[in-house]
């Protein structure tokens, strides 16, 4: 947790020197992230909230994403995860929203990705969305892994 921990320290110097402000939907990690960036002192001048969206009905419940607009997108996937982020934005009203979504392990998901496939995505002033393989069906492993990935795509866009 350290290590995620040191990456939400540098996310925080960047966002709490612009003012700026973040939310995060989840799924795989379980929180992870939401707990690296919490972790840091002073968190409350940059962390809005979050939400672990880890099922169909959490999707609707907690991000008002209702089943006809996932028409074309499939979950693990980096245009859902793109969705997820711009709705947790939105929701919260912050400058950045991130997200991740994926398998974990130790199978793969009903979509047919293996365990180790995540896709994550930031929503701001920059975008990005990414798809990461860790090739492993180690479940806290790639839960660490995703977050770390998260973590370092939001902090490439909140540095620039």
């Amino acid at each position: 947790m350290q290590d995620l921990i040191a990456i939400a320290e540098k996310i925080a110097e960047n966002l709490v020197a612009r003012g700026e402000t973040i939310a995060v939907a989840e799924s795989s990690t379980g929180g992870l992230i939401s707990a690296s960036l919490l972790a840091v002192p002073g968190a409350s001048a940059y962390f809005l909230g979050g939400a672990v969206v880890y099922t169909r009905d959490a999707r609707r419940i907690l991000m008002d994403i209702p089943d006809e607009a996932m028409k074309g997108i499939r979950s693990a996937s980096e245009r859902y995860a793109e969705l997820l982020a711009s709705q947790i934005r939105q929701r919260f009203s912050t400058v950045w929203g991130l997200s991740e979504t994926g398998a974990t392990g130790p199978t793969g998901n009903r979509y047919g990705d293996a365990a180790g496939h995540c896709c994550m995505a930031v929503a701001g002033p920059q975008s990005a969305a990414t798809t990461l393989e860790t090739g492993s069906s180690d479940r806290l492993a790639n839960m660490h892994e995703f977050a770390a990935a998260a973590l370092n795509l939001l902090l490439q866009n909140v540095s620039r």
